[in-house]
């Protein structure tokens, strides 16, 4: 399987991230990447390439322009405000509150954001675009007819709504490449997200559509984040009713309850009859993730990558989560030689 990546993730590093009352280090960090690549070279899997320019035609298929030049300006507006550190929401139109858009940073910030947890820095702009151009690079090796890609991509995408950032993404790459999909010819798409945390962003995206079916496994949102999504009464919306599918779980969740929501969503894959399978690959279901509940092994990576390789659908594989950084490289690796092997 080849393997895309970008170095250019680098230039996202937040210097603190609010978590539990206090500022620690992020959990998305750049060691994630080196941990996975360090597994790769141990296993021979190296058909490593370099992603293709960034064609932003593609990122406004599915995210606001506002947003988008938001993203790409917010560190210089923040920088001539007198601000120094990273940037983070300090206010955020939730609920009774107005849904305008402001003139100043501080307020452009919250607008944007739906968490406070993920801070923007003066380069996440750069590694942002890097991650997409991942996505869309493996998503281009498997429309020229390759069984299937992995885009290793940091930073993660699927809480990133049209024109939201959060949960440590800010560009929806599989959201991204599954409409390029669209674009290219593909009729129909599925999306099956794995990671422990809801793709709320991917949900959002395509809520309304019948031609992008999207499937997601996550801990409960009244016990998870991202708390306001992922119900399972969440079924899609107009003529996209019924192409939306939740699973969500409870806390202390393992493989036998958590395979069969998976087999449950894949059934109902193949119902839908897709032309390609985007995954949400992230392995934050793993037993000792810092931010997850399920109790997934490392072995079961293994059998969850065989189960989705049993589809025989042209794949791609997109990096999402994965928080526990010595066993990261391992389950990732364990989801991909599980896919290949099926």
């Amino acid at each position: 399987m080849r393997i895309v990546f970008s170095e250019d993730h680098r230039e996202h590093f937040p210097q603190g991230e609010f978590y539990g009352g206090i500022m620690k280090t992020p959990n998305e960090r750049p060691q994630r990447m080196e941990f996975i690549l360090r597994e790769f070279r141990k296993r021979k899997m190296t058909d490593i390439v370099k992603p293709g320019p960034l064609d932003m035609k593609a990122l406004r298929r599915v995210h606001d322009k506002g947003y988008l030049a938001f993203l790409e300006g917010v560190w210089d507006e923040w920088l001539a405000a007198g601000n120094r550190g990273d940037v983070y929401p300090s206010v955020i139109p939730n609920r009774s509150l107005q849904q305008r858009l402001p003139r100043w940073v501080d307020g452009k910030i919250g607008y944007y954001a739906h968490s406070i947890e993920t801070a923007i820095t003066a380069g996440t702009w750069e590694a942002a675009c890097a991650s997409a151009s991942v996505a869309l690079t493996a998503q281009k090796i498997v429309a020229g007819g390759a069984r299937a890609a992995f885009a290793l991509c940091r930073p993660p995408g699927h809480h990133a709504h049209d024109d939201l950032y959060g949960g440590y993404c800010f560009l929806n790459n599989a959201a991204i490449a599954a409409q390029a999909f669209r674009d290219q010819g593909a009729a129909r798409v599925a999306i099956l997200d794995v990671d422990f945390h809801h793709g709320n962003g991917t949900q959002d995206i395509f809520y309304d559509r019948d031609d992008v079916f999207f499937v997601s496994l996550h801990g409960a949102p009244e016990d998870a984040y991202p708390h306001f999504l992922g119900y399972k009464d969440e079924k899609g919306a107009g003529k996209g009713e019924g192409f939306t599918v939740n699973y969500p779980m409870p806390p202390g969740t393992r493989f036998d309850l958590w395979s069969e929501a998976l087999t449950s969503g894949l059934r109902r894959i193949r119902r839908f009859k897709p032309d390609v399978l985007v995954v949400s690959l992230g392995v934050d279901a793993y037993k000792d993730d810092p931010v997850g509940f399920f109790k997934l092994t490392s072995d079961d990576f293994t059998r969850c990558g065989e189960m989705i390789g049993k589809l025989r659908l042209p794949t791609l594989l997109v990096m999402e989560g994965g928080y526990a950084i010595e066993a990261i490289g391992v389950n990732t690796a364990n989801a991909l030689e599980g896919f290949e092997d099926a």
